[in-house]
């Protein structure tokens, strides 16, 4: 008998080496954490209102500035630079400018001789007239050489408003010969258009710094009211449907203490991402704000990254058993059991799970151990040695 019993003794099954964990009871949380960034609320992109030649830009990113501060000025377009044919053309532009001021001149010379004579011929006939009592001079006569000298006066306008045309042009083309950007005096523009600032706030960026030519529309600067902050996390559109406006959110991983915040929208649309390991992926844009006092935060600036961890579920006082010692099988929830050096398989009745912890309503009590990560070679009654 005793051989018999050192034979069965030297053959029996080695036991496995396991890792074992123990039930316990404490708080427990379900949370989905995603990377994020911190922007500003409401930012102003600031943009030339006019084409021109824009001043160099004042204030660099992060100075403050107030509501109608002027941050840049805008001249008018300089001239251009003439060539050697434009400048031809511009010269003798200007001497038939000139040329045609002198035909207008001779024009009006010639409009005010015969408006002379027309008047003088009037006079003439009226003086006849009132000192003849026979009517040598008639009625009709009078009334012809009135509308002669109307006549006159009206063609002497028109020729003095023709001088005043030309008169117009020769400055105009001289303007064109003598203005240009080579001949510039220096002298500051009469009109000038200045750049302000809509809101209160900071520069949080410069898009156009050193001065030059710019088009009306053309973005110049971006400010904004750094203490208004939230924060934009991109969540998986799986996890996206679980959140919902109020729920808390806790951020970290910014380099200074944890902040609380709360949801505040949860976009209705999502876009296409690439993840770093090259996968597609849809997500969804989650705005939160901080609700943690400024004073905590006063450090943390527009585009810094966060770490938002979204409480979907919490509780102080749950029994609970790590998520790596749970198994289905047979659309049950089970359990090695481990005691003294055998295990047993034991269904357990599971609730609420994070990935690491998960709470268990019944089948298990505190203290009791479990194995973690069970393989194939656990069965019923099978001797196990802890690692």
């Amino acid at each position: 008998m005793l051989a018999v019993a050192a034979i069965a003794f030297a053959f029996r099954p080695d036991p496995v080496w396991v890792d074992l964990a123990k039930v316990s009871r404490g708080p427990l949380e379900v949370s989905i954490t995603e990377e994020g960034k911190a922007r500003v609320k409401d930012r102003y992109l600031i943009s030339a209102p006019v084409s021109g030649y824009l001043h160099r830009v004042l204030p660099d990113v992060g100075d403050s500035v107030k509501t109608g501060q002027t941050l840049t000025e805008v001249d008018p377009m300089p001239s251009a630079i003439l060539d050697a044919r434009s400048r031809a053309e511009a010269e003798a532009k200007v001497e038939s400018a000139r040329s045609a001021l002198h035909s207008s001149q001779q024009k009006v010379e010639a409009a005010e001789a015969e408006a002379r004579f027309a008047r003088q011929e009037l006079e003439r006939l009226e003086s006849l007239r009132s000192r003849s009592e026979n009517g040598f001079v008639s009625e009709e006569e009078i009334e012809q050489a009135r509308a002669t000298a109307d006549r006159a006066q009206a063609i002497l306008r028109s020729a003095r408003f023709d001088q005043e045309v030309m008169a117009h042009e020769l400055a105009a083309a001289r303007t064109r010969l003598e203005v240009s950007a080579a001949h510039s005096s220096g002298e500051q523009p009469k009109e000038r258009v200045a750049v302000t600032s809509p809101v209160a706030g900071a520069v949080l960026s410069v898009v156009r710094k050193s001065e030059g030519v710019i088009q009306a529309g053309s973005p110049i600067a971006e400010v904004g009211d750094p203490a208004a902050l939230e924060v934009v996390i991109d969540v998986l559109s799986f996890d996206a449907v679980k959140l919902q406006p109020g729920i808390e959110v806790r951020f970290s991983g910014w380099g200074g203490p944890e902040l609380k915040g709360v949801v505040r929208r949860v976009e209705p649309v999502g876009f296409e991402d690439i993840s770093a390991l090259g996968v597609e992926e849809q997500r969804v844009q989650v705005v939160a704000d901080i609700t943690s006092p400024i004073e905590q935060w006063q450090s943390l600036g527009d585009g810094y990254r966060v770490d938002a961890s979204f409480i979907l579920w919490s509780d102080e006082d749950v029994l609970w058993a790590p998520s790596s010692a749970i198994f289905s099988s047979e659309g049950q929830s089970w359990v090695f059991l481990a005691r003294d050096d055998t295990v047993h398989r034991q269904p357990v009745q599971t609730g609420q799970s994070n990935g690491l912890k998960t709470r268990i309503l019944d089948g298990l009590k505190v203290g009791d151990r479990v194995v973690r990560h069970p393989d194939r070679q656990l069965e019923e009654g099978v001797r196990i040695r802890a690692r």
